[in-house]
């Protein structure tokens, strides 16, 4: 006989990879392997389009605020979706539990379809701001459910071989974006407005499989949404992230602004955690923070995510800075990484299927961002290519065998009520810890790319146009300069690149003691009950 085990709305049938969801109607349909294959389909769509949408802009960005005469906006573009979609992120778990899966994942791709089309349109740099910032706020759905909706149809013993598959499209979207914006910048018949507009066909795509394969899953209920602790977690997020992306640059750390966003992101932290306590649907519950597993793995997902989108971010411009290639050839030299973050994913996954261990995977996939990060801090002028590739290779390796690993370890010891918010929760970190890794290694680059040439220009007693600012100007103009001056911000440039890398060494180490003290928990093969330390 079968045995049958009942999940809430799900039922999962012990010795087959199939669980059982709320039809329509209110009654019962499997899906048989072939069904999740199609949910995930949709999913990975879903998800790859979102992510491209966030990457590929960036090859555009020049053109763009070239076209609205507004260069000193381009933070603002770059950085709106980025915040929106961490600050977001928590909300959408908590949401799906009160709403549906289903409903909400449609709603996040409606929102991010939206979002293109005003973004494609936009008229001024103030309008595309807006509709980037929309943008990301259905990212950040897509991105959390994901997750979420695979935890509900797979079984933590069998969902390594499907979370694999996340983290290849997390990979490839993240690199091969800035490769398809190059393309359609360049592309005279088409133009930067298609960097927005070619997202949403493949959006409706998404939708209209997750119509078709993925069931409602929640029963109608008294929906109460946490309205406190929506705004306090939200406004502290970004708050926090205001003040890395633009202290510095936009204002002075030692400024009015820098104090007072300081103070609005610990004040709006202190109060999520009092409106969290009191709230009956909340969206972080406490009772997570008292889950060894979630905060450990929510910690070395934040410390992966500062050194992933730290490498994504600034590999392209050592590339194209200090070795003077073009942005599309820049995408190319990032291949090792992305193939070797697809390959170490997907295997990773498919082994814990099999085996039903997990633990290996996240230790050492810190260790290989531990080793990445320290190859990549000895870069020089003249590193070859091919060892730039081995290093990017050890980094992206590390990345395959940790991101999806801490999210199933979060899922697998989560309760059942809280396995759509331990998701979301564990993204968030890593969504946080992009964010925050952006801001804070753009500003160690920054501040020590102006401190080199300084000192460099200084002992040199090398003549400066007047006018000119070397550390911030971009690869064409600064071929253009004297050979002397040009050999200056090259040198500065790959020395502020070294302290970069050389400062995600000490997060890595930080996230391998954290992996180092997660319990390796049995993989659940029902659904029931968290696991069990054997």
């Amino acid at each position: 006989m079968v045995k049958a085990e009942n999940w809430g709305p799900v039922v999962v049938v012990q010795g087959d990879t199939r669980a059982d969801a709320h039809g329509e109607s209110g009654g019962r349909r499997t899906y048989t392997h072939r069904e999740i294959l199609k949910v995930m389909s949709g999913l990975l769509i879903a998800l790859m389009t979102s992510m491209i949408s966030t990457s590929l802009v960036g090859n555009a960005l020049p053109t763009i605020v070239g076209e609205f005469r507004a260069q000193d906006e381009l933070a603002w573009v770059a950085s709106a979706p980025l915040l929106t979609m961490t600050a977001s992120t928590p909300l959408w778990g908590r949401l799906s539990d009160l709403f549906g899966r289903k409903r909400m994942f449609q709603l996040a791709l409606v929102v991010f379809i939206a979002a293109s089309l005003l973004a494609g349109a936009s008229q001024s740099v103030g309008m595309l701001v807006s509709a980037r910032a929309l943008q990301g706020i259905g990212t950040g759905g897509l991105s959390a459910l994901t997750q979420v909706i695979l935890g509900d149809v797979v079984l933590p013993r069998e969902r390594g071989r499907y979370s694999g598959y996340i983290g290849a499209v997390f990979g490839v979207s993240t690199v091969g974006g800035p490769l398809l914006g190059g393309f359609i910048v360049d592309a005279p018949w088409l133009g930067w407005r298609w960097c927005f507009y070619i997202c949403v066909p493949f959006a409706l795509v998404a939708f209209a499989v997750i119509q078709r394969v993925l069931r409602h899953d929640r029963d109608p209920r008294d929906a109460r949404v946490d309205w406190w602790g929506a705004f306090a977690i939200t406004g502290g997020a970004s708050a926090l992230m205001l003040l890395l992306s633009f202290g510095g640059d936009e204002f002075a750390w030692n400024s009015g602004w820098s104090f007072g966003l300081g103070a609005l992101a610990a004040v709006l932290v202190a109060l999520s955690v009092l409106a969290e306590r009191r709230a009956a649907d909340p969206i972080l519950p406490p009772r997570l923070f008292r889950d060894r597993t979630f905060v450990l793995a929510g910690g070395a997902s934040l410390l992966v995510g500062l050194a992933l989108y730290g490498a994504m971010t600034y590999l392209p411009q050592y590339f194209q800075v200090v070795k003077g290639m073009s942005p599309t050839m820049s995408g190319i030299m990032t291949t090792p990484l992305v193939l070797s973050l697809l390959v170490s994913a997907v295997v990773s996954g498919r082994v814990v299927t099999r085996t039903g261990r997990w633990k290996i995977f996240p230790v050492a996939g810190l260790l290989l961002i531990c080793a990445g990060s320290a190859l990549l801090s000895l870069l020089r002028t003249d590193s070859s290519g091919w060892s730039i590739g081995l290093d990017t290779a050890l980094l992206g390796t590390g990345f395959g065998f940790s991101m999806q690993m801490l999210v199933l370890a979060a899922q697998n010891a989560a309760q059942a009520r809280d396995m759509a918010v331990s998701t979301s929760g564990v993204s968030f970190f890593r969504n946080l810890g992009g964010a925050v890794g952006v801001a804070a290694l753009g500003a160690l680059l920054t501040t020590r790319v102006r401190d080199e040439i300084t000192a460099m220009v200084a002992s040199g007693r090398v003549p400066v146009p007047a006018g000119a600012d070397l550390g911030l100007g971009t690869p064409d103009a600064i071929r253009r300069l004297s050979p002397a001056l040009q050999h200056i911000v090259v040198e500065s440039f790959t020395a502020a690149m070294q302290s970069v890398f050389l400062a995600c060494v000490p997060a890595a180490v930080i996230g391998f003691v954290a992996v180092i003290y997660l319990r390796e928990l049995p993989l659940r093969s029902s659904r029931n009950a968290p696991a069990k330390a054997g």
